[in-house]
């Protein structure tokens, strides 16, 4: 993962259309079964080249819905989000 879509996800669509690398699947496509959006963390690259921030987690309207994740197979991720804070799913925006 990179960054994490939790349960509070209410499946507006508000983050599948921002992902310039097409790494979110709604509901129907989330491969957990979860009844919520998926974020792939192989194609997830926490908008690095392409945005300030991740533009799925400026676009949600949930409060603290998108959260940072452990790197895992990430293509890219920022530098300046630590351990702690992917580990403790610290929100993106709050």
């Amino acid at each position: 993962m990179a960054v994490l879509i939790n349960d509070t996800c209410i499946n507006c669509g508000a983050c599948i259309d921002e992902c310039p690398v097409e790494a979110i699947v709604d509901e129907d496509d989330n491969p957990t079964g979860e009844e919520i959006y998926y974020v792939y963390g192989d194609k997830c690259v926490e908008c690095v080249g392409h945005h300030d921030e991740p533009a799925c987690a400026t676009a949600c309207p949930t409060e603290g819905c998108i959260t940072w994740d452990a790197v895992g197979e990430s293509p890219s991720h920022r530098d300046d989000i630590s351990d702690d804070m992917r580990s403790d799913h610290t929100p993106v925006v709050e």
